[in-house]
């Protein structure tokens, strides 16, 4: 049992060290958008910390979503932060499958560099739509009453830059059209609805994608308007940039991306070897040897040749009857 948890152990480490060392030849191409989309997730933040300093309490405003789902109640609210934080661990994880299976289907720099460009777009439009009104936030910290309803202006510059974490993005308010939770979720569903392997999980990812919608109402974290707004707009985002963007190379043909070694080219062509003579070998046991194109072609030459002499003969015989006459 302890040698076959060695021998397993090795091949595991052998696949993560390969993958390894292809992902950081990736990354040292296309490190640039990766660190400019990482980048935007505290641009997107510290908009998130400069709009709270616009929000002012008030009462609530009509919502089909509030009239439809009971409230949950504050102590409920981590509900649907566990739902959106299982989706979240569960695709990042996937993300880097590559590194431990043997079937991969991608790259996990290329892909990071996709979500990435999707969630970027999504956030820029967020920004640009809860800094055009402010609502009052109907989450409980942002009611009236509340000490963390209103930010005083802040001190210095670094109160703002350094957007108090975790408690500033904790406790935010006024950023709400649309949902930033939801922006990361239907990323992520999307994500892998194209490019995982497993129809099951697909469907209960868009099922916890819907339960998420609801419970983020029911937890009065957001108007209905914010999830409704972001299920269409990330959706068309998606779609739109996804028929832009080069498509990613299928790792499952077993074509490289980046040039092999002389040891994988070497591996590679003696698979390559073996595979042919396998294939001959089995045309041998069946008879079918010889390519299939030139055995039509010589029957439909062998066809004309026997119609020729055919021909010939009748011609003969024609002549003979008529001499004899």
């Amino acid at each position: 049992m302890t040698i076959y948890i060695a021998r397993e152990a090795s091949k595991v480490w052998r696949k993560v060290t390969t993958e390894t060392s292809v992902e950081l030849a990736l990354l040292r191409e296309k490190w640039g958008l990766l660190l400019a989309g990482v980048v935007f997730q505290y641009v997107h933040g510290l908009a998130a910390r400069g709009v709270h300093y616009l929000h002012r309490p008030g009462p609530l405003l009509q919502d089909l979503g509030f009239m439809a789902l009971p409230e949950l109640g504050q102590d409920k609210g981590y509900l649907s932060e566990s739902i959106f934080a299982s989706i979240f661990v569960s695709f990042v994880l996937w993300t880097f499958h590559p590194f431990i299976y043997h079937s991969k289907r991608f790259y996990t720099v290329l892909i990071w560099r996709r979500v990435l460009a999707f969630l970027v777009a999504s956030q820029v439009l967020r920004i640009i739509t809860f800094y055009s009104t402010q609502l009052p936030g109907p989450n409980y910290h942002c009611r009236e009453g509340s000490k963390l309803a209103t930010l005083p202006p802040p001190n210095n510059v670094f109160e703002v830059l350094l957007i108090n974490f975790p408690r500033g993005v904790l406790f935010g308010c006024g950023d709400l059209i649309f949902s930033s939770h939801m922006i990361f979720t239907l990323v992520f569903v999307r994500t892998y609805h194209k490019y995982g392997s497993k129809r099951f999980i697909k469907l209960l990812a868009w099922f916890m994608a819907i339960v998420q919608s609801l419970l983020i109402i029911a937890s009065r974290k957001h108007y209905s308007v914010d999830v409704v707004v972001a299920w269409y707009t990330v959706n068309l985002v998606v779609f739109f940039m996804d028929s832009k963007l080069a498509e990613m190379p299928d790792r499952t043909n077993g074509v490289p991306l980046l040039p092999l070694s002389t040891r994988e080219k070497d591996g590679r062509l003696k698979e390559e070897k073996d595979s042919r003579l396998k294939e001959e070998f089995h045309k041998l046991l069946n008879g079918n040897h010889g390519d299939p194109t030139d055995r039509r072609q010589r029957a439909q030459m062998n066809g004309r040749h026997d119609e020729d002499i055919n021909h010939t003969h009748s011609t003969l015989s024609d002549a003979a009857v008529n001499g004899g006459t």
